[in-house]
Order: structure tokens, then sequence, then C-alpha cells
């Protein structure tokens, strides 16, 4: 009886940006696979819970506003990831030992016991707040025909898409400053990322453990990434 040794096929490895329907990123803008533009602010956020009866009101009849008044869809993001303050603590543990007033470094060393205690009992999350803007009209030139190529057709569709692209993005950038303005109204700062600040984003989005470390001093800030 003769034996075949069969050959394992290799496993095929899919990088991440195989699944992403993103083209490129540029000027402030992504441009997805189909030629469509999005714009993407990081907003604040603010404690509903410790505002009035009547400042809850004005601030749900407000997003209500703001909502019946886009003439366009938009998406909202909330990330949320554990918080990182092991350096945090590690800076309060140096400020205790060189603290020379010892109430102070009791103090100290009584507010990192606090912390420690309660990181042990629960996860300390915090949550970062995204506004997506798109833009529905295709940037990509139609497909020049056969005497199109023949003719100078794939310069002529770079230029094409070159034109295109300035033009979306004016719209795009309309958009985005209507949906910043009125955010402002509601006392809710909204700031646009950049190219670089749209690709750590998306980088962090799935490298969990590449995420920026985030400073507990810092709560309440819109936490873009640099």
């Amino acid at each position: 009886m003769k034996l075949e040794m069969q050959e394992k096929k290799p496993i095929s490895v899919k990088t991440t940006q195989s699944f992403l329907r993103i083209s490129e990123i540029k000027n402030d803008a992504v441009v997805l696979d189909d030629g469509t533009l999005r714009a993407i602010l990081a907003v604040s956020s603010t404690n509903f819970d410790l505002k009035s009866q009547d400042e809850q009101n004005s601030i749900i009849f407000g997003f209500q506003r703001f909502l019946n008044s886009l003439e366009f869809s938009i998406q909202i993001l909330m990330q949320s990831r554990k918080m990182e303050i092991s350096n945090y603590l590690e800076k309060l543990k140096k400020i205790a030992e060189k603290q020379t007033n010892e109430l102070l470094r009791v103090q100290t060393l009584e507010y990192i016991e606090f912390i420690n205690r309660l990181i042990e009992n629960a996860s300390i999350m915090n949550k970062n707040f995204y506004i997506i803007v798109p833009l529905g009209e295709s940037i990509f030139p139609p497909a020049a025909g056969f005497f199109g190529k023949m003719f100078g057709g794939k310069a002529k569709e770079v230029s094409q898409r070159i034109e295109n692209f300035e033009k979306a993005k004016e719209t795009l950038d309309n958009r985005v400053a209507s949906v910043s303005g009125n955010l402002g109204g509601l006392g809710i700062k909204a700031e646009r990322l950049k190219t670089e600040e749209i690709i750590q984003l998306f980088y962090n989005s799935y490298n969990f453990e590449a995420g920026p470390i985030i400073d507990p001093s810092q709560l309440g800030e819109i936490k873009i990434a640099e």
C-alpha cells in the first residue's frame, strides 16, 4: 500500500488593512474605496447627571434642534478604553519621597493607596467621543472607455480625480464647520482630527496595547493622539 504525502497549502493571512474600506487618508479627510469622503471630529463630553433639571432639559432640546437642523447623516462613535495609570502612580510616589512636609507626604501616600484599592475593585474606563461627518458623492471619475484609454485617459482621470477631491473637500469642510458650530452652541467643544491624528486613531482602534497612556490629570479634555 502506497501512501502519498499531501503538501499543506500555506495559510493565507490577511492584514487589517485588507478589511478596511479605506482608499487613502489625506488633507484631514478619509477617502473610502468607493470615492466618498469622511471627516472625523473629536468632541468633549459633559456630566449630564450633575446638571440641574432645567439644564438637562436645555441640553436635550438643544441636541434635538441640532439633529433636526442636519441635512445629512452623521455617525457618533464612542471609544472605551481601560485607563492606564501606573505611570501616574509612580509619579506620585516620587513626589511623596521628595516631600519635606510630613503631613503632605502622608496625604499623598494615602491618596496612592486609595487609588490602588479603587483599581482592585473596579475597572476605570476612559471614554472618547467622535462624530463622523460624511460626504456621499464619489470623487472617482467614471472609468474611461477604449478610446479614452488610448488618448491619454489615465492622465485625464488622475487630473479629474484631484479636481473632484478639492470640490468635495470644500463641501465637507462646510459640513464640519456647521456641525462644530451647532455643538459649540450646546457647550460641547469639537475639534477636527488632522491626517496624522486620523491615522493614529485607526491604528489604536485595531492595536489596543499600542494606545496612548492616559494621564488622569487631563481628564475632561479632548484626547487626540499626537
